[in-house]
C-alpha cells in the first residue's frame, strides 16, 4: 500500500492533534481531494433518493441485524455507530458510594468543571450535564424560543424528529450559510456533521447567531463528533452569544454505555435546561467516569492520532475495493457505491453491520473496524459485496 503514508499525512496534518486552530474549509477542501487522487478508485455520482428496502433510524442496531441475519453478539463486527472502538480505560476500584448513593453534588461540580477545561468553555458560559445528548434534545423544544426551526441536513435525523413531534414547523436546509426563512428562530447544525463530515468554521456559524439573536432566537451547535477535530469548536470563540452547544462523551471516549453528555450556552437557556432535567441527571458510576477521562488530556491525544492513522487506512482500503470516499471524520467513513443496499446486505450476511441512509441509496456509512484482524475481515467481505453488486 504505497499511499497510506500521504493518507496518514493528510490526516494528520489536517487535523492537528495537539494544537488547536481554526478550521479551514479550504484545506479540508483540498486535503478531500488529494485522498481522492490518492486512490485509483472510479468516481461515484451521490444521488438523493429514498431506499425503502432499509430504513435505519440508528446505527448499532445489533439485535435487528441478528434476527435478519443470525449469529451471536459477539460474532458480529459492529461497523455502524461511528463509536471510538478503543475505549477508555476507566478505574474498576470505582467508589462504593457512586453505585450505593444517590449522585453527590460535589462530584456533578467536579464533572462540569471537568467538561469546562477539556472544551474550552469561556467563563461567560454555563454547563449542565445530561444522562447523554439524546436525553438533553428531547426537552429543547420545551426550553427554547417559540418559532420555527431550521434544521442543515442531511444530518443526525433525531434533531428533525424531537422537533416535529413537537409541533414546531421544520425547515429542511442544505447549506449552513443559506438565508433563514423570516418566521425561523431555533438553527440546528451538526458540526462536525454526521454523516458526511461537513465542518462549518466558527465565524460563519457566530454570523448565523448574530442574525437569529435579531429574531430573538437561537443557534442550536451539536457537537457530538467535534472530539477528534482540534480547533473546530465554537465554543472557544463565544462569549454572550446565543448559542447552545451539545457536547457528546460517548463517541470519542467509546464509552456509550455510560450515557454522558453536556449542554452549554448563556446562564438562563441552561437554567432551563437544567430545570427539565430535574435532579440527578447523572449516574454516580458516570460522574467518576466522565470526570477522569475529560481531565486526561495526554490519553485524549494519544487517542486523537490513533483514530487518525486508522482511519487514513480505512478510506484506503474502502477506496481499493471501488467505493468513492467522499466525506467522514477520524471515527467513520462516508462512502458512496451504485447500490448501497445491497453492499450492506452483502456485508450483513458476513456479520458486518454498516449503516445506510433512506434519503440517500448510494451512501454507506463504515466505523472503524479497531484491529488489523477487522480491517482485513472488512476488506475480505468487501472484495465479495463488490464483486456481487
Amino acid at each position: 500500500y504505497p499511499f497510506i503514508k500521504i493518507i496518514r499525512y493528510i490526516y494528520r496534518t489536517q487535523y492537528p492533534i495537539s494544537t488547536p486552530r481554526r478550521f479551514d474549509a479550504g484545506n479540508a477542501l483540498g486535503s478531500a481531494a488529494l485522498v481522492c487522487l490518492a486512490s485509483h478508485a472510479a468516481g461515484i455520482t451521490v444521488a438523493f433518493g429514498i431506499n425503502r428496502a432499509f430504513d435505519m433510524k440508528h446505527g448499532g442496531d445489533l439485535a435487528g441485524a441478528m434476527a435478519r441475519h443470525g449469529g451471536l453478539a459477539t460474532d458480529w463486527l459492529d461497523l455502524s455507530t461511528g463509536i471510538n472502538p478503543h475505549a477508555y480505560t476507566f478505574s474498576p476500584d470505582l467508589p462504593l458510594a457512586a453505585w450505593t448513593r444517590l449522585p453527590d453534588p460535589a462530584a456533578l461540580r467536579r464533572l462540569t468543571d471537568a467538561a469546562r477545561t477539556c472544551y474550552e468553555v469561556p467563563s461567560s458560559l454555563d454547563v449542565v450535564a445530561g444522562s447523554g445528548t439524546q436525553s438533553i434534545l428531547a426537552h429543547l423544544p420545551h426550553v427554547m424560543p417559540d418559532g420555527d426551526v431550521a434544521i442543515v441536513g442531511p444530518t443526525y435525523g433525531s434533531h428533525g424528529d424531537i422537533w416535529r413531534r413537537s409541533g414546531r414547523c421544520v425547515h429542511d436546509l442544505t447549506s449552513p450559510h443559506a438565508d433563514l426563512p423570516d418566521a425561523v428562530r431555533i438553527m440546528v447544525v451538526v458540526n462536525p456533521n454526521n454523516p458526511d463530515g461537513r465542518l462549518v468554521d466558527a465565524q460563519s456559524l457566530r454570523h448565523q447567531a448574530r442574525l437569529l439573536a435579531e429574531r430573538g432566537g437561537l443557534l442550536v451547535v451539536d457537537e457530538a463528533f467535534a472530539d477528534c477535530f482540534p480547533g473546530s469548536s465554537i465554543l472557544p470563540h463565544l462569549d454572550d452569544a446565543p448559542v447552545l452547544v451539545l457536547r457528546s462523551f460517548g463517541k470519542f471516549f467509546g464509552l456509550a454505555g455510560v450515557r454522558l453528555g453536556f449542554a452549554i450556552g448563556p446562564a438562563g437557556v441552561i437554567d432551563r435546561v437544567e430545570q427539565a432535567l430535574e435532579s440527578w441527571a447523572v449516574s454516580g458510576p458516570a460522574l467518576e467516569i466522565g470526570t477522569a477521562a475529560l481531565a486526561d488530556m495526554a490519553w485524549q491525544d494519544k487517542m486523537r492520532a490513533r483514530l487518525a492513522d486508522e482511519a487514513a487506512d480505512l478510506t484506503l482500503m474502502i477506496q481499493m475495493q471501488g467505493l468513492s470516499v467522499f466525506g467522514g471524520t477520524p471515527l467513520f467513513v462516508l462512502a458512496g457505491v451504485r447500490d448501497a443496499a445491497r453492499v450492506h446486505d452483502v456485508l450483513a450476511r458476513k456479520h458486518i453491520w454498516t449503516r445506510t441512509f433512506d434519503y440517500a441509496p448510494t451512501w454507506l456509512r463504515i466505523g472503524l473496524p479497531g484491529s488489523p484482524t477487522g480491517l482485513e475481515r472488512l476488506e475480505a467481505a468487501l472484495a465479495e459485496a463488490m464483486a456481487e453488486a
